[in-house]
């Protein structure tokens, strides 16, 4: 019997697509540093994707292959009602098969290359954990 690929979109609706589209056009500060000098450049092979439409919400960036959503957070997750909509947010990600990781944006504006490392190594141990 031939194994189910997962969804890459997990049935993501039009307006999901379409929200997804107008927050690419708006990426903060840092999501674009994150981009431009990460992920767009395919670290250790793999393919990212930004603003990605995912079921009923859009992941900052997301590589199907590694099954690997990061998140960029401003302080807005400080606020108490946003923690929880985010844990359950992640939760249920986790439940599809996602790994889930958090990275402030202060982190990735002030302290750039720890956060670069992080990032590769979170890819390689998922690399372990899922091919």
């Amino acid at each position: 019997m031939e194994e189910e690929k997962p969804n890459m979109h997990r049935n993501a609706s039009g307006q999901i697509f379409r929200n997804a589209i107008e927050l690419r056009k708006n990426l903060t500060k840092a999501e674009e540093k994150i981009w431009q000098e990460i992920l767009y450049k395919r670290p250790l092979g793999y393919k990212f994707r930004f603003q990605h439409p995912f079921f009923i919400y859009i992941l900052d960036f997301y590589c199907h292959k590694l099954r690997l959503a990061i998140e960029i957070d401003g302080s807005i997750h400080d606020e108490p009602d946003q923690k929880i909509y985010d844990v359950e947010r992640d939760n249920l990600l986790m439940e599809e098969g996602l790994k889930v990781i958090r990275i402030r944006n202060e982190s990735v504006l002030l302290h750039f290359d720890d956060v670069q490392d992080l990032i590769i190594k979170v890819i390689k141990e998922r690399e372990l954990e899922i091919i």
